[in-house]
């Protein structure tokens, strides 16, 4: 493979990763809403802490999605970084 295939998949490779976190995060955040308001219709008196613990939840998906992303972002960036070139290697003659 050539280093334009190399470098096009690594960016493919961090864009699908971000996206499937961020749609991953969306289907949790969205599940976790609806049980909470399926308790809190169930039971109306428990509204406070249900709501409570689907915030902090909630912070907890966010932050986990928050951390991939940056993941997905920091592999990117290395995807674009110059590759240094190393030193080409020294023919030693043998002395006769």
């Amino acid at each position: 493979m050539n280093d334009m295939t190399f470098l096009g998949l690594g960016y493919l490779g961090a864009g699908l990763g971000a996206g499937i976190t961020l749609v991953g995060a969306g289907l949790g955040i969205g599940k976790l809403a609806a049980s909470a308001l399926e308790g809190t219709a169930r039971q109306p008196e428990a509204g406070g802490t249900l709501r409570t613990t689907m915030i902090i939840a909630a912070a907890l998906i966010e932050g986990l999605a928050f951390f991939a992303l940056v993941i997905c972002l920091l592999a990117l960036m290395n995807f674009g970084m110059p590759k240094s070139e190393q030193a080409p290697a020294v023919q030693v003659e043998a002395q006769k």
